[in-house]
């Protein structure tokens, strides 16, 4: 089973791609993304087991950017030790490890029924980073199955699994709550509404890629997109950076007057109404 992908609309492709495009042109914004586009803090290329990748997704929920070089470290040395150790691991052992970046309950149970559906998947035949995957069908199955997975982290799991440029853009919380009404987007209420938008951006990016891909260019970002993949991921990084730069505030540059204004930031409406 997988929750059925509602068209997106003209007027939501051109939405997601004019909030794009005005957000990359921020200096702010242009920063974190090349800092985390090609070697991502939080999803280091120096991992190459997907396995150690889908865990350090789920154990990056709850740690604030102040501590991601904590959260680093304790990734780092789980990488270390290896997929299959950490599994051997006691709880104590794994506590340890995990203790500081807090939750540790959660986060050996995360890894435990992880485990668990691995094994299921690899009985089954089912390689997540395969190219012949179903990665909505995936993303159910990790949220449904892995204990304090949701759809949020299991967009993020698969991401990281399959790689930056997979074609999966993996939606947050904030970006519901808070890119969601900037954008327009009317979205179902619940965890669902995580995999319904995600829907709606990857769609704007696959209907529009060559558009999507100039941004990079025309701003000149230092980074580098591989040739024949969608930008999905700069477009993620774009829209993450901008939400967590301009909306967690919200910043006082921002039009009110969103997602009507396509200007989005430092607008006329907003100096009239100054």
């Amino acid at each position: 089973m997988t929750i059925e992908r509602a068209k997106a609309t003209p007027l939501e492709i051109r939405r997601v791609h004019r909030l794009v495009a005005r957000a990359a042109g921020l200096p702010g914004v242009q920063a974190e993304v090349e800092a985390n586009h090609d070697e991502n803090r939080w999803w280091p290329t120096s991992i190459s087991d997907p396995r150690v990748r889908m865990l350090a997704a789920g154990w990056s929920t709850r740690v604030s950017y102040r501590m991601v070089e904590t959260y680093a470290r304790v990734i780092a040395s789980a990488n270390a030790r290896g997929f299959d150790n950490l599994v051997a691991a006691s709880d104590a052992e794994l506590a340890s490890l995990v203790r500081p970046i807090g939750l540790p309950q959660t986060r050996i149970d995360y890894l435990r029924s992880l485990a668990e559906l691995l094994r299921g998947w690899e009985k089954e035949g089912t390689d997540p980073t395969g190219d012949t995957a179903d990665c909505d069908a995936l993303i159910l199955d990790f949220a449904t199955r892995v204990r304090g997975a949701s759809y949020k982290v299991a967009q993020c799991a698969l991401l990281t699994a399959r790689g930056y440029h997979c074609g999966i853009i993996p939606v947050d919380s904030g970006m519901v709550t808070k890119l969601a009404p900037a954008l327009g987007l009317a979205l179902p209420t619940g965890a669902v509404a995580h995999e319904r938008m995600r829907h709606v951006l990857e769609a704007a990016v696959h209907a529009r890629s060559a558009e999507f891909r100039s941004l990079a260019t025309d701003n000149e970002y230092l980074v580098t997109i591989p040739e024949g993949s969608e930008p999905t991921w700069f477009a993620h990084l774009v829209l993450i950076y901008f939400k967590r730069l301009y909306l967690n505030g919200p910043a006082q540059q921002l039009c009110r007057r969103r997602p009507v204004c396509s200007k989005v930031v430092d607008c006329a409406h907003r100096a009239r109404r100054a």
